[in-house]
């Protein structure tokens, strides 16, 4: 018995000291859609599954422009990073920073903005977020999507 509970608890710690899986990010699965007098946006993520999340959003800002965006969650010897391609242009990367209980922050320092972006759930809703500066001011722009 004894043996067990140290192969156990062995066992255990390795794999909490082991980097971070995307798994972890079920909670993110879904469509998600933020209403607003701003505009309108759709965020659809699939996943995750064999260590990757991918991910579209769709924008129609109040005056009709549309933004559109591919996302991806990808894992690395790290942990795992995310890449934003708005409009087309090539993916950025941003480093997982902080992951907690249905919470996670991935930052990439050399950007202004956004170089953080964060999501969260808060009861139902799946809240977001980028954070950085634009011209030495911070800044941030932040949504809450309701799952359809």
């Amino acid at each position: 018995m004894f043996r067990l509970l140290l192969v156990l608890l062995l066992s255990t710690s390795a794999f909490a000291d082991g980097p971070a899986r995307v798994s972890s990010l079920a909670w993110l699965s879904g469509k998600w859609v933020h209403e607003a007098a701003d505009g309108r946006s759709t965020e659809s993520w699939i996943g995750p599954e064999r260590g990757m999340m991918v991910a579209s959003n769709l924008t129609f800002l109040a005056d009709g422009t549309p933004i559109y965006e591919f996302l991806r969650i990808v894992e690395t010897p790290e942990g795992f990073s995310y890449f934003a391609s708005p409009n087309g242009r090539p993916p950025e990367e941003f480093k997982l920073k902080t992951l907690g209980d249905r919470r996670v922050v991935f930052e990439n320092p050399a950007k202004e903005f956004p170089r953080r972006i964060l999501y969260w759930r808060d009861g139902d809703a799946l809240m977001a977020r980028i954070e950085g500066t634009i011209k030495g001011e911070a800044k941030f722009e932040e949504w809450r999507f309701e799952r359809k």
